[in-house]
């Protein structure tokens, strides 16, 4: 589990292909922060872009580790077959504190870059999300856009799909990699983990239970 609050920017420095055809993955080389990996072991989860990955390797003192990605995931996520800057989160503890909304580390789209300008102090970001998850998108709402955690400003249902309108503050764009976005760019998305509930008990045909929940 994550919050969508950005603990480091980080680069992928090489990519290696872990079979000789389309059906196998990579593995992915990070550098990160120096001190960033003071505190992780291998087996740990570390969100790369919004995508969950599991650290299979370390080398601390060149501050790198590495992550094995199947071509399923490869094929549901934006930019991690290349390298790169990408944004970095640990896995949530039990008690920090929940700086964004609950984050999955689960890519559920891929969107596309419309419009990114810099508007007085901030910075005016647009994306076409899928036609698919613009149920799950709301004025004020949260999306998570490459694993950060952000507000949505508005939304419009477009034939192309949904166009979503978020507002990035300085602090922000300086401190994830959201500053390397341009128009085209493809990024991770994943929608507010408490729609999918609330979409799940709306809809579906379920009989209630035979003992009152407590």
């Amino acid at each position: 589990m994550f919050t969508g609050i950005i603990t480091g920017v980080g680069r992928i420095v090489a990519v290696h292909a872990l079979g000789s055809s389309s059906t196998h993955g990579k593995r992915l080389t990070i550098e990160a922060p120096l001190g960033y990996l003071d505190d992780v072991a291998a087996g740990d989860s570390i969100a790369l872009n919004g995508a969950c990955m599991t650290v299979t390797t370390l080398t601390p003192a060149q501050s790198r580790f590495t992550v094995d990605i199947s071509a399923e995931s490869l094929a549901r996520t934006a930019a991690l077959a290349q390298t790169g800057r990408i944004n970095l989160e640990k896995a949530l503890r039990a008690n920090d504190r929940l700086g964004g909304h609950l984050v999955s580390g689960h890519v559920d789209g891929i969107g596309r870059v419309t419009h990114f300008e810099q508007v007085g102090e901030s910075w005016a970001l647009r994306l076409l999300a899928p036609a698919a998850l613009a149920r799950y998108l709301a004025y004020k709402g949260s999306i998570t856009v490459n694993g950060v955690s952000l507000t949505v400003n508005r939304i419009e249902d477009l034939a192309a799909g949904c166009e979503v309108s978020i507002n990035l503050i300085p602090h922000t764009v300086h401190n994830t990699a959201l500053n390397t976005l341009g128009v085209g760019t493809e990024v991770n998305l994943e929608i507010d983990l408490i729609a999918r509930y609330v979409e799940r008990m709306l809809n579906a045909d379920l009989p209630a239970p035979s003992v009152p929940l407590a």
